[in-house]
């Protein structure tokens, strides 16, 4: 079979399968930019899929970057692209657990899977191109990813150091909060921003709205940025 490679918006190179970077990849890098985090710092970038988060940590001046993804394909997406970029990116293949190895951090950044899904409701099928359900799939409430990342992202950081995540007002972003605060952490949203649905939100907006998680046709969703740091 033939593996298809497209440009992808960014000039990153992705394949089938490996999530193509969007509006809430540019979100979390724009935020990263304002706030200065990557600047002479250590970073771990998980669930990094094509690399983009990784590369434009580089490109900010971190002294290190690391990034992670439990995805063979998209760590060699990732691999490839930053090389591709000259980018200083040590791509392993792994989840956070496998990033604890090689911490802790000053600053982690992720861009996790938080699309809240139902595998019995009836959804209209997602191109390959955009990437794989596993990059966005996270169980009926989206947590599934978010719940287990902020009970360990504590560990991953050094004292003083920060976390950067971006997720969807699905995933109910006060759960995230109140998860980090009690993981020890100092947690708050620096920023949102509205954009229009996406295809894998278009495909199951039907679903949102019969489960009440979506007024009746709205098809634009809010992203959030949440920085969390440890005393």
């Amino acid at each position: 079979m033939t593996t298809a490679y497209t440009d992808a918006p960014d000039g990153l190179i992705t394949v089938a399968g490996v999530y193509a970077p969007q509006e809430d990849s540019r979100f979390l890098i724009d935020v990263m930019e304002k706030t200065g985090l990557a600047r002479g710092r250590r970073v771990a970038d998980l669930c990094t899929g094509s690399g983009v988060v990784a590369i434009a940590a580089s490109e900010q001046g971190a002294s290190s970057v690391v990034a992670f993804d439990v995805c063979q394909r998209s760590a060699r997406c990732a691999r490839g692209n930053a090389l591709a970029a000259g980018a200083d990116v040590d791509v392993h293949l792994g989840s956070w657990a496998r990033a604890a190895e090689s911490g802790p951090y000053d600053l982690v950044v992720c861009n996790p899977p938080y699309v809240p899904h139902d595998p019995d409701a009836p959804c209209t099928p997602i191109s390959s191109e955009v990437g794989s359900a596993r990059a966005w799939d996270a169980g009926r409430d989206g947590r599934l990813v978010l719940d287990p990342l902020c009970a360990s992202v504590h560990d991953l950081l050094a004292p003083g150091g920060a976390f950067l995540l971006v997720q969807s007002e699905f995933a109910i972003p006060r759960q995230t909060l109140a998860a980090l605060a009690e993981s020890g952490l100092d947690a708050e949203i620096v920023a949102y921003q509205w954009i229009p649905f996406g295809p894998v939100l278009e495909s199951r907006a039907g679903w949102l709205e019969e489960t009440g998680r979506l007024e009746p046709g709205r098809r634009e969703e809010e992203l959030v940025v949440i920085r969390a740091e440890r005393p």
